[in-house]
């Protein structure tokens, strides 16, 4: 294979790229008759390209990722939007899927596959989506989970906060906190389908869904999609949210472990030292939220809570106080969980951050982290992916 010259590789290992729009299509609970799968991502498409001043004819790469696109693939959803790509890829891994789409996006643009590429994800989710998605999610939750009289992964988590509270000492008081102050950031949220304020009384004394869990620590189901849009970094003033590192981490202890550890523990120390950063410079994390006690161990497992904090003192000293920006737009707690748009969500919401476009809820942070945690068995998930995001114009 003949060798590239210096320039070409030059050219290629110095490319940065960069999130330039965002859009959503709006969550609902109760989606309207009718309303298709197609239609809510294509919407969320075009706003995001909206938000980035370019159009679809400037489109040449897509990635998507649904659970109730089919019978449709990408292609057909891309041929529906009127698209003509060179790069096109279907993502099926759930909450991780945005980090798994947007990992080969920027490989594709480094590599001058695609110039302009939208990463694309959402659902119908009414009550018979949601109750097809859990009942048939895959083969494992087919032929064991589904034939037990539980109601979706509500007591597997259950099962994992118990273990996690008894490790770490947490109570649901510590959880409380959480939720609480995701409602308190989702009331400058437009797009949040809960916004009313929340108290920690309400939530103590909210009914049990699965002790411990109670009805404000279940995620829930709403329709509605969310995109972005990539490109090479312009470097010439446009506000922007830099892509510094992507990592992801599949099958990390073959079901063999605790539940408590997810893949971030393998993945994030090769994600810091790429981005050149630390968990300590980060000022803003979107984790993947399904569960108050998910957004512990993603924190932990990136070394935001790090092994030298007391978890309860970190919960009420730096989330509660929202000293340290935690999912922003309320999270999928308060914001919804639009299917496989949960992963893309905190995605979304980061780069709207860092490019000065989240009105009321505007932080001032320089460096987010972002993480997805997707496709759980029997008490864990098999993906996990990671990404830091830079601000710049």
């Amino acid at each position: 294979m003949p060798s590239l010259p210096v320039d070409v590789l030059t050219e290629r290992i110095t490319v940065t790229v960069s999130i330039v729009g965002t859009g959503q299509s709006p969550y609902t609970r109760h989606p309207s008759a009718g309303t298709e799968t197609s239609s809510v991502i294509a919407r969320a498409v075009s706003n995001a390209l909206n938000d980035s001043g370019l159009r679809l004819s400037d489109v040449d790469g897509f990635a998507v990722s649904s659970f109730t696109l089919g019978p449709d693939h990408a292609i057909d959803l891309a041929w529906r939007m009127g698209l003509r790509l060179s790069w096109l890829m279907q993502d099926t891994n759930g909450g991780a899927s945005a980090g798994g789409m947007l990992q080969h996006a920027v490989r594709a643009i480094e590599a001058g596959d695609a110039n302009v590429i939208v990463l694309a994800a959402g659902d119908v989710m009414d009550q018979a989506a949601f109750s097809r998605l859990v009942a048939s999610y895959n083969k494992a939750t087919e032929d064991h989970l589904a034939p037990l009289p539980m109601n979706g992964p509500n007591a597997l988590f259950a099962m994992l906060t118990t273990r996690q509270m008894e490790k770490l000492g947490l109570s649901r008081e510590d959880y409380g906190r959480i939720a609480v102050a995701q409602r308190e950031w989702a009331a400058d949220n437009p797009g949040a389908v809960y916004r009313k304020p929340l108290s920690l009384d309400q939530y103590l004394d909210s009914p049990m869904v699965a002790t411990p869990l109670g009805r404000y620590d279940c995620v829930p189901p709403v329709t509605g999609a969310d995109a972005v849009v990539l490109i090479a970094d312009p470097g010439n003033g446009t506000p922007r949210a830099k892509v510094l590192s992507v990592r992801a981490s599949y099958n990390t202890d073959q079901q063999s472990g605790d539940g408590l550890v997810t893949g971030l523990r393998e993945c994030a120390p090769l994600g810091w030292e790429q981005s050149g950063i630390g968990p300590e410079d980060v000022g803003l994390a979107c984790v993947y939220d399904d569960y108050p006690a998910m957004v512990v161990a993603q924190l932990s497992d990136l070394g935001v809570l790090s092994n030298h904090d007391d978890p309860a003192t970190f919960i009420k000293a730096r989330i509660a106080t929202r000293l340290l920006p935690v999912n922003t737009s309320g999270g999928q707690l308060s914001a919804g969980q639009a299917g496989a748009a949960g992963g893309m969500h905190g995605l979304a919401e980061a780069a709207l951050q860092l490019m000065g476009r989240a009105g009321t809820r505007q932080v001032a942070a320089r460096h987010a982290v972002v993480s997805g945690y997707g496709m759980v068995l029997y008490r864990y998930g098999a993906c996990a992916t990671m990404s830091v995001l830079e601000a710049a114009q």
